[in-house]
């Protein structure tokens, strides 16, 4: 029998067989179709600091010197005055804050009191490209394809009734989709740089198609060369600060609410924002936002960006990280190789459970495996004398004969085959965990080292920490129970002291 494993890109193999090394691209792209993504220094691109609540000194609400705003943020507030979104009695402002940019309250903010509000047609959604000059070339590509493709025509635009947004928008964020060669070295034999690399081969493929289908066979339409680097920079702008999760809306970008940052202070994402009508008798619609803390006059307003985000994704989102353990895991992705003489009984069984050829487990900094992963590691191991088990008589009851040990054999296969995944994921890092904590604590850092060293610290505690559950499982196998024994228990045929009762005919 062949058990085939692996950890994220990596496959790994029982002794039996040679390692294999296989690309995917499954993970990535799963991470980039998403596009839940809030607001402007947003989960891994809007910023270039990390977040902790800034002390009161570090915040400089526009009230105490509107001069100290640079132009083009100047410009942005007065034409959303213009546009009658903000007034002299609006709750909150922009501000030169910590993270680059923020929302500071120009007086005490209460819980859940709104905080802004900005009408539908200052949004920018795919309906907006829908609408546009290049909307009739749009209907066929992915709705956040169209929207990256308006906002660089846009952008390059001088007469673009957008340039005061767009002005103010960066040229790139932290998030490491931005990072050079040399500050992605820094992230080596970390999950996030195999994924960022798959997350930007997917984009460059993706500017490929719009190249050859849109931008050449319509050049007429757009007033420069659009570039791969352009559509890598609408990439991180969607990805950093669209919001979704919205009423009818998946992606859609909300100047001025984009600008409020992350504080991991804030546990709940509940109630933020949402879409509402505009009045009684109006089909208007408006996005709302809403403090989830009560915020005194010149602070910084915050909301929670993501609760379940590792470190790992808010690095590749927003460009940050946090010091929370929680927010450090690996996944460990298992598959039921096609090879496995068992593999249809397998799959079927997989499937009636809920899962598939392959499960993707997040392990998680100092908390317990996730559920389902050792039933699922149980099943791929299963073969030899357990293979019984795969007859269509237990297929009611195999899950949850796979809750708990099945054989030695089974058990000590699977914890081997882990621990090697394991250690063989941990030598792929060129620093030890201490030689890391070292450099960060001599502080000083560029903020991409910074989330670099916190990353690889973060996935190095993770797979050692799982080596030491399935370290500590190899020492109880000869003391665990297993199957048949538990079986005979329940056949009345296993004595107190666990000895086998015999009855002979007389």
């Amino acid at each position: 029998m062949s058990v085939t494993y692996f950890i994220h890109t990596l496959y790994f193999t029982d002794t039996t067989q040679p390692r294999q090394r296989k690309t995917t691209m499954s993970a990535s792209v799963a991470v980039v179709t998403g596009f839940l993504r809030l607001p402007s220094i947003q989960k891994s691109q809007s910023t270039s600091f990390l977040f902790s609540r800034p002390k009161r000194s570090l915040v400089r609400p526009i009230s105490a010197s509107r001069s100290e705003l640079p132009e083009n943020v100047r410009n942005f507030w007065k034409w959303l005055g213009a546009q009658g979104v903000v007034s002299g009695k609006s709750p909150a402002e922009p501000a030169v804050v910590q993270e680059g940019l923020g929302l500071v309250a120009r007086r005490d903010i209460g819980r859940n009191e709104v905080v802004l509000e900005i009408p539908k047609r200052l949004w920018i959604n795919p309906e907006t490209v829908t609408a546009s000059k290049i909307g009739p070339l749009c209907g066929a590509l992915k709705p956040w394809v169209s929207v990256a493709l308006f906002l660089i025509r846009e952008k390059y635009a001088q007469d673009s009734s957008w340039r005061v947004y767009l002005d103010m928008l960066p040229q790139s964020t932290d998030s490491t989709v931005f990072w050079s060669e040399e500050e992605l070295a820094e992230l080596k034999g970390t999950q996030l740089l195999s994924t960022t690399l798959g997350v930007k081969e997917y984009v460059e493929n993706e500017f490929l198609k719009l190249e050859q289908e849109i931008l050449l066979p319509n050049k007429d339409l757009f007033s420069s060369r659009i570039t791969l680097d352009d559509f890598i920079w609408a990439f991180g702008i969607l990805k950093s600060r669209a919001f979704s999760r919205l009423r009818g809306q998946n992606l859609v970008l909300i100047p001025l609410a984009d600008l409020i940052n992350h504080n991991p202070a804030i546990t709940t994402e509940d109630y933020a924002y949402e879409i509402k009508g505009a009045g009684l008798f109006s089909r208007d619609l408006l996005f709302s936002l809403k403090s989830p803390v009560y915020v005194e006059a010149g602070q910084q307003v915050y909301i929670q960006y993501d609760l379940n985000k590792s470190n790992a994704e808010l690095a590749l989102d927003y460009g940050f990280v946090e010091s929370n353990p929680n927010r450090n895991s690996y996944t460990l992705t298992i598959e039921i190789p096609e090879s496995d003489p068992f593999y249809g009984d397998k799959l079927d069984i997989a499937e009636t459970n809920g899962m598939g050829e392959t499960g993707y487990f997040d392990i998680v900094d100092d908390q317990t495996l996730p559920a389902g992963m050792l039933q699922y590691l149980r099943l791929v191991a299963l073969g030899g004398s357990d293979a019984f088990l795969l007859e269509s008589i237990f297929n009611n009851t195999i899950w949850g004969h796979l809750e708990l040990p099945v054989s030695r054999s089974n058990e000590e296969l699977i914890c081997r085959v882990v621990r090697d995944a394991c250690k063989s994921a941990l030598s792929g890092f060129s620093t030890t965990t201490e030689e890391d904590e070292k450099l960060l604590e001599e502080g000083k850092l560029d903020n991409r080292l910074e989330i670099a060293l916190k990353i690889r610290i973060g996935e190095k505690r993770v797979l050692q920490q799982i080596d030491q559950i399935f370290k500590d499982r190899e020492l109880e196998l000869d003391v665990l129970e297993y199957y048949q024994e538990r079986r005979l228990k329940d056949l009345g045929l296993v004595g107190e002291q666990g000895d086998i009762i015999f009855w002979e005919a007389k």
